[in-house]
């Protein structure tokens, strides 16, 4: 499982491109189009939000679980931007029928609340995300399977239409939408995926007593968590490990490694507390060397140090077997580089963060200074010719973040990349119960 343990945004998607060329499956378990994997393959960039990362690389098969939210427009459109530069997607996607489809009327509701909510917004991506989600849980979504049916999808989409409609005329004083025009919009874009409809679970099954090996593609961070994120400034599904059981339809058993993905620094886009958040040059200098714009939205992220605190709840959440730290080289040229290493609160000092969320905003942090390295480390790929205080930095964060560090990314291409165990460069396989589970 590759995870992100920050607010997202880690670099997810060019790991998780990097480890499929050695798996038979990726899956999406969770999240929508709100997120975005940005995967750069020999100076070549592609930017997926639905589509499983592993899709670049032929020999993987590419699932989305029921835990996902789809958008069939973007769905449709990033599938044929991938054909367009020759994948073959169709013959290697996979989707659950228990998908809940994010539908118009979504996309109309989160925009609505978040201009009702004024400064008080949560800043969504806009995407329908968060009302989708509401209707699966209240039981009247439209799923996957419902678009090859013409009569339950009329059935269910007339109950939900008139609700929606409804909330959007009385409610925020907007007009609602045809029934007839998202009806015959969601039967069209249905028809462009005909035939891609598969049991996720079942198939996760049959792969596993077969032996093949699965990689488990999450979406956001655990800070972002709806239950154990920065709530309510956070995403509206579970983001952490319990969500590849219940996102994918496969038990405890099938997690052998979680590989926590984290930055060298700390973002966050939108609004919500971030206690390491810089104001200064070195903050906007990070952000410039980074590129930190979102890969949905293209909003500009918050930067600031990072945060040992946060890092070590998120090791604990999801059981984070070893760490990957990603944008090292954002970090060249630094005079001084800080880890934020413990909370204050009302006199109180804090290993972990609260889970309160109104005591975030009046956490003080403590922070431990290290050297900066003006040597570069752009496409370094074995550690012993890392600058010494990168590896004193290295060897901090493994100590302070609750979990080893396994690899190192030094660049966005899926080549600047460094294996490492204890500070050792090598080469190996994790077997568990004699099967192999993950190759560095």
């Amino acid at each position: 499982v590759v995870l992100g343990t920050q607010w997202g945004d880690e670099g997810k998607g060019k790991i998780v491109d990097l480890l499929s060329k050695d798996v038979d499956a990726v899956v999406r378990f969770q999240g929508g189009h709100n997120a975005g994997h940005t995967l750069v393959a020999e100076g070549n960039k592609t930017v997926l939000h639905l589509v499983p990362s592993g899709i670049l690389n032929e020999g993987a098969q590419c699932l989305i679980g029921n835990g996902v939210v789809v958008s069939l427009e973007a769905l449709k459109t990033e599938t044929e931007a991938l054909e367009a530069l020759g994948i073959d997607v169709r013959s290697r996607l996979g989707i659950s029928p228990a998908c809940p489809i994010i539908m118009p009327y979504h996309e109309l509701l989160d925009h609505a609340r978040e201009k009702a909510k004024g400064k008080k917004a949560i800043g969504t991506t806009g995407r329908g995300i968060g009302p989708a989600y509401e209707d699966k849980v209240s039981r009247r979504g439209i799923r996957f399977s419902d678009l090859f049916n013409h009569d339950l999808l009329s059935e269910k989409l007339e109950e939900a239409l008139d609700y929606h409609n409804f909330v959007l005329d009385k409610y925020f004083g907007g007009e609602g939408l045809s029934f007839d025009l998202v009806l015959d919009d969601a039967l069209q874009l249905g028809a462009c995926f005909t035939g891609l409809m598969m049991d996720v679970s079942g198939e996760l099954h049959r792969l596993r007593t077969q032996g093949k090996r699965i990689l488990y593609e999450g979406a956001q961070g655990t800070l972002l968590d709806i239950d154990h994120g920065t709530y309510p400034f956070v995403t509206s599904s579970n983001t952490t490990i319990g969500a590849v059981c219940t996102g994918a339809g496969v038990g405890p058993d099938a997690i052998d490694y979680v590989l926590g993905i984290t930055k060298a620094y700390t973002t966050r886009v939108g609004h919500g507390p971030f206690p390491t958040e810089l104001f200064d040059d070195v903050g906007a200098g990070i952000a410039e060397r980074g590129a930190e714009f979102g890969a949905t939205t293209g909003r500009a992220r918050r930067c600031g140090w990072l945060d040992a605190v946060a890092l070590r709840r998120a090791a604990h959440t999801n059981g984070v077997t070893g760490f990957c730290v990603t944008k090292l080289d954002v970090l060249d040229g630094l005079d001084e580089i800080k880890v934020g290493i413990a909370y204050r609160l009302g006199g109180e000092v804090l290993d972990i963060p609260p889970q309160n969320p109104e005591a975030w905003d009046d956490l003080e942090v403590e922070y431990e200074s290290f050297p900066g390295w003006q040597e570069t480390t752009r496409g370094v790929t074995n550690y012993d010719d890392l600058p010494d205080n990168a590896k004193t930095y290295l060897a901090a964060m493994e100590a302070l973040c609750g979990a080893p560090l396994h690899m190192i990314s030094t660049g966005p291409d899926r080549k600047e990349i460094i294996f490492i165990y204890s500070g050792v460069s090598f080469t190996v396989e994790f077997f568990v119960q004699g099967n192999p589970v993950c190759f560095f």
